[in-house]
């Protein structure tokens, strides 16, 4: 064999050693780089605005009538359980103390005289030197003696918890959302003074439409999501037993679990409760193209070739498209298309 012909052998052997490389290489990225259209269920659901709000708000009020005297506290800030939130003048209370307690050791000795008479008649009245009268008579002062000290306690306990009203203390650890009073305004007992609550505890509430109410009731799941597209995770469902008289909507609070630092009462989120089960296509969200308005995957034909077909999409679910129309059941797309 010629020179010639010899290299015009080993280049055409060459040329198809090459060809079939490629040939290996294109099948080997096609088995990663596409997916089938997969038929799967899909939970219809409506979506539904909630709002945050703490299990623990409420306003603090006064227990007595007093001059604001120290407002240790303002507007945001964050408070412990017990802390003291506001002060009132407590000069009468104080005074009251004194008195009642005064009386009580006037009571205490009245109580002690009573019983020292009694303790020296009861001998002498077994022995017939006093008379049955006499015993009688310092028997009966002793009785109204401890019924004048039970008084005079009773006085004591209720002048000391009447001072501890002139210190008004936080009933949970929260931060205070407004202030109702100023420093020197003279309050009455319910006069409110300081609002507030606790970001321990937190729910969600959502009013449902009376046609979804007794579906919702009997499943009692929903989803609950925030704008960022975090998903919370939610407990035990509260339906309100009566509908809103103008919207005819049942209200319905559901307690977070696992609450994160930056979800607070106020946030709104998206409720989504199932209300049905369809058979759907689905793609993985990697294979979507979107040029302008235009959305659409490249799908493989009988050849293998890839070739850009419009679509129509539905919702997202775990990195998956629903498919709506456009492709069927079982064919391939190219998963490197959104890139």
């Amino acid at each position: 064999m010629s020179k010639v012909n010899r290299h015009w052998v080993w280049r055409r052997f060459g040329l198809l050693a090459v060809g079939f490389g490629l040939l290996i290489s294109a099948s080997g990225q096609a088995q990663t780089d596409w997916a089938r259209v997969e038929q799967a269920a899909l939970q219809e659901e409506i979506r539904l605005d909630g709002r945050i709000e703490a299990v623990q708000q409420s306003t603090v009020s006064a227990q007595i009538s007093g001059t604001i005297t120290d407002l240790p506290v303002d507007v945001d800030d964050v408070v412990n359980q017990g802390d003291v939130i506001a002060r009132l003048d407590d000069t009468e209370p104080k005074a009251q103390l004194n008195q009642a307690e005064a009386d009580l050791s006037e009571a205490q000795s009245s109580v002690l005289d009573a019983t020292q008479r009694v303790d020296r008649i009861r001998p002498l009245a077994a022995r017939g030197v006093a008379s049955q009268a006499e015993l009688d008579e310092a028997e009966n002062q002793l009785n109204a003696a401890q019924a004048r000290l039970a008084r005079a306690e009773a006085a004591v306990e209720q002048a000391q918890e009447r001072l501890s009203y002139t210190e008004v203390r936080a009933p949970y650890g929260g931060i205070v959302t407004e202030r109702h009073v100023e420093l020197g305004e003279t309050v009455s007992p319910s006069t409110p003074l300081l609002s507030g609550f606790s970001l321990e505890a937190l729910r969600v509430v959502v009013s449902i439409p009376q046609r979804y109410a007794n579906l919702a009731r009997q499943q009692r799941q929903a989803s609950v999501t925030l704008d960022d597209g975090r998903v919370l995770s939610t407990d035990e469902m509260t339906f309100f037993p009566y509908a809103d008289t103008q919207t005819h909507a049942f209200r319905v609070r559901m307690a977070l679990n696992e609450v994160d630092g930056d979800v607070f009462p106020g946030m709104l989120v998206r409720v989504g409760l199932p209300v049905g089960e369809r058979a759907a296509l689905w793609i993985p969200e990697e294979a979507l193209v979107r040029r302008g308005e235009l959305r659409g995957v490249y799908v493989f034909d009988a050849e293998g070739q890839k070739r850009l077909r419009q679509i129509r999409t539905g919702v997202r679910r775990d990195g998956k498209i629903e498919v709506l129309a456009g492709l069927d059941e079982g064919e391939r797309v190219w998963l490197r298309g959104g890139q």
